[in-house]
C-alpha cells in the first residue's frame, strides 16, 4: 500500500511541477508588461535578449559615448520608431573637458538617428547664468551641436569619455 501511494504521490508531484514550471515563461511574459520604468531591461536579460551597452548604441548611431552620465547604463530603444529612453538614478549634473556642464533627469527620452538625438526632453545645458532645455544634439565631423534655445556647437572630443553625475536637488 505505501508504495501505491508513494507512485501515485511521485506521479501527482511530477505533473505539477512539469506544469509550473511550463507557466515560468508566461509569468515572465506577464511580469514585463506589467513592469514600468527601467526595470524592464532585466526582464529582457532573463528571456535571452542582451542589449548592448548604452555607449555601443551611440557610437553606432555616431554620437559621442560619454554624452550621457556613466551610471546611465539602463535604456529602452525602439529601433522602428527610434525612441531611445534613458534611465538615471538620480537628476544629477555633469561636466565635460570644455568646462560646460549638461543637467539631467531621472528619465531622458528622444528619437535617436544616425548623428543625431532629436525632441529630447530630460536635459538641460547652463547658458550664461540660465539653465536652458536642450532639445537636439547632432554631430558633425569633430563638433557636437547642442541645440539649447540657440544652436551653440561644442568639441566633440570632450563628450568621448564618461563621466560621473554629481547628484542636485532639482532638474
Amino acid at each position: 500500500m505505501d508504495q501505491i501511494l508513494n507512485k501515485a504521490g511521485s506521479y501527482w508531484f511530477s505533473q505539477k511541477a512539469t506544469k509550473e514550471i511550463s507557466s515560468v515563461g508566461d509569468d515572465i511574459n506577464s511580469l514585463q508588461s506589467s513592469i514600468s520604468g527601467g526595470a524592464s531591461w532585466l526582464v529582457n536579460k532573463v528571456k535571452g535578449s542582451m542589449q548592448k551597452p548604452l555607449p555601443e548604441l551611440l557610437k553606432e548611431y555616431d554620437l559621442a559615448v560619454g554624452i550621457f552620465p556613466r551610471d546611465a547604463t539602463n535604456y529602452e530603444f525602439n529601433q522602428e520608431t527610434g525612441k531611445l529612453t534613458v534611465y538615471i538614478p538620480s537628476v544629477c549634473e555633469v561636466g565635460y573637458r570644455d568646462s560646460s556642464v549638461l543637467r539631467f533627469f531621472t528619465t531622458v527620452t528622444g528619437y535617436l538617428k544616425k548623428g543625431k538625438l532629436e525632441d529630447i526632453q530630460g536635459i538641460k545645458t547652463k547658458v550664461t547664468l540660465l539653465w536652458v532645455k536642450v532639445t537636439s544634439i547632432s554631430s558633425g565631423g569633430s563638433k557636437l551641436n547642442f541645440q539649447a534655445g540657440m544652436n551653440r556647437s561644442r568639441s566633440r572630443e570632450a563628450y568621448e569619455v564618461s563621466r560621473d553625475g554629481i547628484t542636485v536637488d532639482k532638474f
